[in-house]
């Protein structure tokens, strides 16, 4: 088997999947695999932007067919890479429409598809999940709650749901995402700078908030990404 695809999805816009990609890379990084990142958010590319000089990149539209055949291509041109992709908060037309190009692809590709659904506590987080399985059902799902939102307990309507049930009788987990300071998120974002970037640059007291978040995250990921 190559190495997984990892699709950090959600669909809705501000829900934290950039953080959650940008975690991911790091944790892949630290533990010696080699990543390549697809940033399907064309039009407002910020972990493309943060990440370019130090893993391969590429930016690829996802709401065609041509950027479903290219992302395929890119699975099997870097085969030695773990391939990382950072979905649009518009994608999941194109999901519905082109997803199994992929879909269908995975056993040639001999990689294994993941996907991280990051949610809010939203019912439309939950109908966007469900529409994601249904088109594209070989994927393991794993739900990230992101803290920002509020403790686990929260997350009332998907913890009672009956997607939540689904997800984790077909091998998914489900997970709390930690929250950033909003000073040190802001700061990695405004800058464009990537996680040890940040942690090279920013001043003492964000780089302690760093230490202390990537500790949490590293414990979120690291129950779907083992060293």
């Amino acid at each position: 088997m190559n190495k997984p695809i990892y699709v950090v999805g959600g669909s809705k816009g501000g829900v934290g999947k950039s953080l959650v990609t940008m975690a991911l890379i790091h944790r892949l990084t630290q533990i010696g695999e080699t990543p390549f990142l697809i940033d399907a958010d064309t039009s407002n590319p910020d972990v493309f932007k943060s990440y370019e000089t130090e893993v391969a990149s590429e930016l690829v539209n996802l709401d065609e067919a041509d950027g479903w055949i290219r992302f395929v291509n890119i699975c099997d041109e870097n085969r030695d890479s773990v391939v990382v992709v950072n979905t649009a908060a518009r994608n999941n037309v194109g999901v519905a429409s082109y997803g199994g190009t992929l879909s269908q692809s995975l056993e040639e590709l001999g990689r294994k598809l993941v996907t991280l659904w990051v949610i809010n506590r939203q019912r439309d987080s939950l109908e966007l999940l469900q529409d994601y399985i249904e088109a594209i059902p070989n994927s393991t799902v794993h739900v990230v709650k992101n803290g920002y939102f509020g403790a686990d307990a929260k997350f009332e309507l998907y913890n009672g749901s009956k997607v939540k049930k689904s997800v984790e009788t077909h091998g998914g987990k489900s997970l709390l995402f930690p929250d950033m300071a909003d000073r040190v998120s802001d700061d990695l974002y405004s800058n464009r700078l990537s996680i040890a970037k940040g942690w090279e640059t920013m001043p003492i007291g964000n780089r302690a908030e760093l230490r202390r978040w990537l500790v949490e995250a590293d414990k979120t990921l690291g129950a779907i990404v083992a060293a």
